[in-house]
């Protein structure tokens, strides 16, 4: 019996012992702590399963540990892209859009989601899908049928009845109204909670008219104070943030006002806008380089002329405004609008932001430490540190001297798997 019960034990322990995830420990020349803005020298991260357990210069690696030998790049951890359209592309800012399908604009997604990976953001928050078709790719994702970032998804954003997020492309007669459209403080709520039962990790508001719409105002406010506040705090109430599209200074005011979690363009931002998101401690996501993109990429993807011109007017002024706002101290957020330009060169957006007057360094924790902050994952993402996941890229250069390096990442791991 007594032989039994010790054989058993050793099996059990046996099968303990071989399901403990076996140490990787990865090297590379340099390493970026984002927090200080400083290189570290002969890195070594140690990662057991999903996670960081140690990372630092020169730290000794386990015996028997799996060795990934960067050489002489820099390792940085995964970026944060706070804003993007996971499902869409560039053609769809014009009628295309209105030929594909809810499986066709999924399956989109999933190619987009890779491209993303590789391209070194390994979380995403996407701010707007219609059909919930971001909720069912990050779902997708999640359960390992297909490879991409991490995702916050939204769903389809809540907007007024002919305002930015409502679909102004048909004619009457079709009678058409995009998923979001709520108008009201009982329809808002509604459109809310239905967002949240059907999964949306964060509520998406289109405060203001848009550029990439028809027949409406970017400079204008589109919801009221009481929609807002009902919106946000119901949201808020139930455990998820909020997101407001505002490129005008009265929208911008006005979500500020309600308690929105980030505003995302603020185009037209002025000086008490500015003001009330340093007290409020607001994040501004802007979205810049689609204005470099964008205008010289219209004629190719047929961008209609109405929209067009509203980008050529509104693009210029959005950059003096955000560089004023970057000055004066308003908490920044890593987005990009990936879908209004290709997926995967995401990492344009640092240059912009340097342009603008950040400092690489700062520009670089704009896509860590502070967006993780946003989406509420400083415990996950956005740092090398122990107990966050072994998300980290890798690339030639110094960042902290040349942010450009960020477009050619060489090296991505997610969870602990090299994805490139």
């Amino acid at each position: 019996m007594k032989a039994i019960t010790s054989s058993i034990l050793m099996l059990a322990c046996a099968a303990a012992y071989a399901a403990e995830p076996a140490t990787i420990a990865v090297k590379a020349a340099h390493m970026v702590d984002v927090r200080n803005g400083t290189l570290v020298d002969n890195a070594v991260v140690l990662i057991s399963g999903e996670r960081i357990t140690a990372a630092g210069s020169q730290l000794a690696i386990p015996a028997g540990a799996q060795v990934i030998d960067l050489g002489n790049k820099t390792l940085l951890p995964g970026l944060i892209d706070s804003h993007t359209h996971i499902t869409g592309a560039p053609e769809d800012a014009g009628y295309s859009i209105i030929a594909k399908s809810v499986p066709r604009i999924t399956l989109m997604g999933a190619k987009n989601a890779l491209v993303t990976l590789r391209a070194g953001f390994t979380t995403i928050r996407d701010v707007g899908a219609d059909a919930y078709t971001d909720i069912g790719l990050r779902d997708a994702i999640n359960d390992g049928d297909v490879p991409g970032p991490r995702i916050l998804a939204s769903g389809p954003p809540l907007g007024i009845t002919g305002g930015h997020c409502d679909d102004t492309m048909h004619a009457p007669e079709y009678k058409l109204t995009a998923l979001g459209v709520a108008d009201g403080v009982d329809e808002a709520l509604k459109v809310t909670r239905r967002n949240i039962k059907y999964g949306a990790d964060v509520i998406k508001i289109c405060a203001t008219g848009g550029v990439l719409s028809f027949g409406d105002d970017p400079r204008t406010s589109q919801y009221t104070l009481e929609e807002l506040k009902a919106i946000i705090s119901d949201a808020h109430r139930l455990g998820r943030k909020t997101a407001a599209h505002a490129h005008g200074g009265d929208g911008i005011k006005l979500s500020v006002l309600a308690g929105i979690d980030s505003i995302e363009h603020g185009s037209y931002i002025d000086d008490e806008g500015i003001k009330l998101m340093k007290e409020h401690k607001t994040y501004l996501v802007p979205t810049l380089y689609i204005g470099d993109w964008l205008l010289e990429n219209a004629e190719a993807i047929k961008l209609p002329k109405p929209l067009l011109e509203k980008a050529k007017v509104v693009m210029p002024i959005a950059r003096a405004n955000i560089a004023k706002a970057i000055k004066a101290g308003v908490p920044i957020a890593f987005g990009t609008d990936a879908a209004v330009y290709p997926h995967g060169l995401n990492a344009h957006e640092f240059a912009v932001l340097v342009k603008l007057g950040m400092t690489p360094a700062q520009a670089i924790r704009t896509a860590t430490v502070n967006a993780a902050d946003l989406l509420g994952w400083s415990d996950k993402v956005g740092s090398i540190e122990a107990g966050k996941f072994a998300d980290l890229i890798a690339v030639d250069g110094e960042p902290l001297k040349d942010v450009k390096t960020l477009e050619s990442v060489q090296w991505v791991m997610k969870g602990g798997a090299v994805v490139k």
